[in-house]
């Protein structure tokens, strides 16, 4: 996360390992007013995050504004692109939105576990085992211009849907591989 300010995206069963591995970067990220976000507001500070208050399912508008100042201000935000409940990897349209509106542009991510605690949930979250290998599989930068119309929106939504099916699939058929000479550790490919 080098370049500032970017619109990160990433699936929800990342979650746990997406806090570790971005720990300690001032990230953005989204959390409702509930009991639940709240609590879960509490634990990503704690590894570095910045809550910033509202929710996909309830006050989305300002939720973008929210985050449409803290991008205006240079910060990285990222969403759990398919939450708050789903359904699973369906892409939710508020990074094009936000990328329309600052010109800031959206990129997305997934982390490939090879072994995992799978959590009995709608997300089916995955909870890294201790010492198992992970590979993080980053996009290229999607642009969406600021004159944007409901089609070229529709076919950027469509397109950030693609890229984030394109990392995961890639990242969970590769990660066996981390350490390899195909994939040596520290590498970039």
């Amino acid at each position: 996360m080098e370049t500032r300010p970017l619109i990160y995206s990433f699936w929800h069963d990342c979650i746990f390992a997406s806090t570790y591995i971005w720990r300690d970067l001032q990230v953005r990220v989204m959390s409702s007013d509930s009991f639940d976000g709240e609590y879960m507001g509490r634990i990503i500070r704690k590894f570095g995050f910045v809550k910033v208050r509202g929710s996909k399912s309830k006050g989305a508008v300002r939720a973008l504004l929210a985050f449409r100042r803290e991008v205006e201000q240079g910060w990285v935000v990222a969403f759990t692109i398919d939450g708050p409940r789903g359904p699973r990897y369906v892409a939710k349209p508020g990074p094009v939105i936000l990328a329309r509106a600052t010109g800031v542009p959206m990129v997305v991510y997934h982390i490939g576990l090879e072994e995992a605690w799978v959590l009995p949930t709608w997300d089916r979250s995955l909870i890294p085992k201790p010492c198992t290998r992970a590979l993080l599989r980053i996009s290229r930068l999607i642009p969406v211009p600021p004159d944007a119309d409901e089609v070229e929106k529709a076919r950027l939504h469509g397109e950030l849907q693609a890229a984030l099916d394109r990392v995961r699939e890639f990242a969970v058929a590769n990660v066996g591989k981390v350490g390899s000479a195909e994939f040596p550790i520290g590498a970039r490919k």
